[in-house]
């Protein structure tokens, strides 16, 4: 065995270098203790390493390995991110995801016209706006969390179709309905503006663009678009099928989707049984028939019971749920060959019948029906639970909040739903088809 006594001398160069070490510590503690929150954040941001997803087959595909989803909506999270006073929300909302072991959100990628705007008139955007939603994808990606984006709404709120032809009237282009958004040239050049600059924008907080970071899951063409004015469903085909075509020919790498609710059309009349009810097929909207537009990586369905069986929580809600899922699975696995996200569920607490057992219920009843596929090899790859909300922020509820230190229960279902979730991805392994290893 060797042995080592040092001479004074060499005690006190060690005590020296002992103590210069205690100094530069200390110092460097001290140091980083004064950083800015955005210098900390980059240095977190640069640590998480993701690769793309893929589409393979009719599943999800991340590195070689499945990729199922357990995830969530919260649409604000942009508006919460332009406010210095609520900015933490965001980061407050990606912990909660995370603890519950949800690994996709969705969210809006734009605001178009009105007070505290992303686009402020075609092709005139607010940088500070900007920021914000360059702050949300660093956040997502810093908790280890993708991101659905989606590009614009067939509602009003956030501005969506109905600015859009607001502005191409305000321009002098005769237009008489909010649906002339599907099919005006000019009013079609103004959206994919919007989209050529969201896609190339480069992220201020990561220097990554967004066609190129793989914290982007999807780009979605539009939140649950609807063309009432041509119920052939002819001219949305024609739009997805052109809008599908354009965002590849700028970002080919990411995957994307339509938006749809999953609404039957006439391409499958022998599925209209499956709708809600008999307006459903009368949107312009057709399950099978928009999904086949190519370049649309996959199928997307929406799931409320509440407001499109009744509004009452009835006896039927809960088959609605399953009949729904089952026929929308079925065919985006043998019409389609393309995976499904559950993009939105959720029922909502106005229903004066309303109980958090009876949305437990519901939420199990999504979760099992999509487990039940996957163990089978099945389409369904996850679903988007609407919505999770941090703490303090009930003035935006719109019924669905989900608040995960207030509901234990349900909280209890989502992160056991993303333990299933973690265990499929992990033991799971792609040949000719899907084989998961029972162990």
């Amino acid at each position: 065995m060797f042995s080592f006594f040092p001479s004074p001398l060499q005690q006190f160069f060690l005590i020296v270098a002992i103590l210069a070490s205690l100094v530069t510590t200390i110092s460097t503690a001290s140091i980083g203790s004064v950083e800015t929150n955005h210098s900390w954040r980059q240095e977190q941001v640069d640590e998480v390493r993701m690769e793309m997803v893929e589409r393979i087959g009719n599943h999800f595909e991340e590195g070689g390995r499945p990729f199922y989803v357990n995830g969530f909506n919260t649409y604000w999270l942009m508006a919460l991110a332009a406010d210095p006073s609520t900015r933490g929300k965001v980061t407050e909302t990606f912990a909660d995801a995370s603890s519950a072991g949800l690994t996709v959100g969705r969210t809006w990628a734009f605001s178009d016209g009105g007070q505290g705007a992303l686009q402020k008139s075609p092709s005139v955007y607010d940088e500070n706006v900007f920021k914000a939603l360059d702050f949300v994808v660093s956040e997502a990606k810093r908790h280890n969390i993708r991101l659905i984006l989606s590009l614009t709404n067939n509602w009003k709120d956030y501005g969506g179709k109905a600015q859009y032809v607001k502005w191409g009237i305000a321009a002098g282009l005769k237009l008489t309905s909010d649906d002339d958004f599907f099919s005006d040239p000019t009013v079609k050049g103004y959206y994919k503006a919007h989209i050529k600059t969201v896609l190339n924008r480069v992220n201020t907080f990561t220097n990554i663009p967004y066609k190129e970071d793989p914290t982007i899951f999807a780009w979605e063409l539009m939140n649950e678009p609807r063309c009432q004015a041509d119920p052939s469903g002819n001219k949305l085909q024609s739009w997805i099928e052109e809008m599908a075509l354009y965002v590849k020919s700028i970002d080919p790498k990411h995957l994307l989707e339509i938006g749809l609710e999953g609404f039957y059309g006439p391409s499958t009349p022998n599925r209209l049984q499956f709708n809600p009810n008999t307006v459903a097929g009368q949107v312009g909207t057709d399950f099978v028939r928009n999904h086949r537009a190519p370049g649309i990586d996959f199928a997307t369905a929406h799931i409320y019971p509440d407001t499109w069986v009744s509004n009452s929580i009835p006896g039927n809600h809960l088959p609605f749920t399953n009949s729904w899922m089952q026929s929308h699975i079925d065919d985006a696995g043998n019409v389609l060959g393309k995976p499904i996200l559950f993009a939105e569920f959720g029922e909502s607490t106005k229903d004066s019948n309303f109980s958090v057992g009876f949305r437990d219920q519901f939420i199990s009843t999504v979760y099992t029906n999509i487990l039940n596929s996957i163990r089978r090899g099945g389409s369904a790859a996850g679903g988007l639970l609407w919505q999770l909300f941090p703490e303090g922020t009930d003035y935006m509820d719109d019924g669905y909040a989900v608040v995960l230190a207030r509901s234990k229960s349900t909280s209890s279902i989502i992160s056991l739903q993303s333990r299933r979730m973690q265990m499929f991805n992990s033991k799971c392994s792609w040949r000719s088809k899907l084989i998961c290893r029972r162990n």
